[in-house]
């Protein structure tokens, strides 16, 4: 985890030379672990994780708001929560929430991941939070494939949707841009989406695919990074992927092309 951390400052640093307005760190950025056990027993409160610790300070020193993924203990005591942070440029966590749908799947010929076995599913959809860009609708991951909650948050008012990931391989290639740009056409949202890349353990059995994107409200992608499968990159070097967040554009898209719901026909999302 301090390797992580240590990582993380880089970026935060390269994120303040290049005098952005705020850094989208991946889902679970603290720590990987590769089994259930081992996710619990590193497991520690924000306010003693050294991790946590690490990013507030840094938030504070270049006044730079910081959206991270990272675990957190749940109440039951034999799980943890799956959390995305907002630390503000005081380095205080204006926000958090817990991740909704957990990654329980068997594709064939590819990963077996259960995070239920580890993780406790959150509860509620936490309204949009006011920051720098615009009014953020924050999910994880998993959150991709259930579009109501992108729509709820868009109902009340989010601007800007993120979804930290580590996207595994096999699921990236098949639908990870897709999911992305229909999110963001369907929402008219900018879509911020952080992604871990490469092996997460030394037999290299659990890989994720990378390419974090940003993309606009009419769903063209503004920003991209690099993927595992790139084998010329090192795939833990240091890079972000920077775009503007234009929010008179976003209104001119939603004016142009308004979204009529018919809620006297179907239930409105709420």
């Amino acid at each position: 985890m301090s390797h992580n951390l240590t990582q993380c400052v880089r970026l935060i640093q390269l994120a303040s030379r290049a005098n952005a307005s705020a850094l989208f760190l991946p889902e679970a950025s603290d720590y990987i672990a590769s089994s259930p056990s081992e996710t619990l027993s590193l497991c520690k409160p924000t306010t003693t994780s050294e991790f946590v610790l690490g990013l507030q300070a840094e938030a504070e020193k270049h006044k730079l708001p910081i959206n991270v993924g990272v675990h957190e203990p749940a109440t039951c005591g034999t799980k943890v929560k799956n959390t995305l942070l907002w630390i503000d440029e005081n380095g205080r966590i204006a926000h958090r929430y817990q991740k909704l749908h957990l990654f329980d799947v068997e594709i064939e010929g590819g990963p077996v991941i259960q995070e239920s076995k580890a993780v406790e599913r959150g509860t509620k959809v936490e309204d949009p939070i006011f920051t720098p860009l615009g009014k953020v609708g924050m999910m994880i991951c998993f959150d991709l494939r259930f579009p109501e909650q992108s729509l709820a948050l868009r109902k009340r008012g989010a601007q800007i949707l993120t979804y930290p990931s580590a996207f595994t391989v096999p699921t990236g290639k098949a639908h990870w841009e897709t999911l992305l740009r229909a999110r963001a056409i369907e929402t008219q949202s900018y879509v911020i989406a952080a992604a871990q890349c490469g092996a997460h353990n030394e037999q290299g059995t659990r890989r994720s695919y990378g390419h974090s994107m940003i993309v606009d409200p009419w769903g063209k992608i503004v920003a991209e990074l690099g993927g595992e499968e790139d084998e010329k990159r090192k795939l833990d070097m240091d890079e972000i992927a920077t775009a503007e967040i234009d929010l008179d554009y976003l209104e001119k898209v939603r004016m142009e092309v308004p979204l009529a719901r018919r809620t006297d026909v179907y239930p409105a999302i709420e």
